[in-house]
């Protein structure tokens, strides 16, 4: 199963890149072996309307576009479920099970997911009930991407 990321907004060099970097590449390196091959971050542009619900139909049409067909669609957002490492690794790993060829995970705009395409979502996410800046949410992502093919794997990366 083919596994991106699509987010609003462009991830600007410095540490923060760097980390996402790390871990997609471990991410990219560990995930054949289990079935699992990193595909891309596919980064939109941030709509400019002077509203968030304009701004978020606008960004929501640009992640329509992306998404491959017949994707599954894991949207992060704060009215998401509250899973832990095992949880997530196991979702990933029984639909890679089932033969899905695309999963995509979708990092919204600054005013969140419209609620359409949230709706739209095979699942919704949250990381935590704090609120996180993008940069860190990128992080935290792909950590838990490379985290859910060590679990998969029986790596000893992960420890509960």
């Amino acid at each position: 199963m083919r596994v991106g990321i699509v987010a609003v907004g462009r991830l600007k060099a410095g540490p923060e890149k760097d980390l996402v970097s790390r871990y997609l590449d471990r991410f990219a390196k560990a995930g054949p072996a289990s079935g699992l091959d990193f595909s891309r971050v596919t980064e939109l542009v941030e709509s400019r309307a002077s509203n968030a619900a304009t701004r978020k139909r606008e960004e929501a049409v640009q992640i329509e576009k992306a998404l491959p067909d017949n994707a599954l669609v894991v949207a992060l957002d704060e009215r998401g479920k509250s899973w832990d490492s095992e949880e997530f690794a196991a979702y990933v790993g029984d639909h890679k099970d089932r033969g899905r060829r695309d999963m995509v995970l979708i990092i919204g705009g600054a005013d969140g997911l419209d609620p359409a395409l949230r709706d739209r979502a095979d699942l919704t996410l949250n990381l935590g009930k704090m609120t996180w800046p993008h940069q860190v949410v990128r992080i935290l992502l792909a950590e838990q991407l490379y985290r859910a093919v060590t679990i998969l794997s029986g790596h000893p990366y992960h420890r509960s």
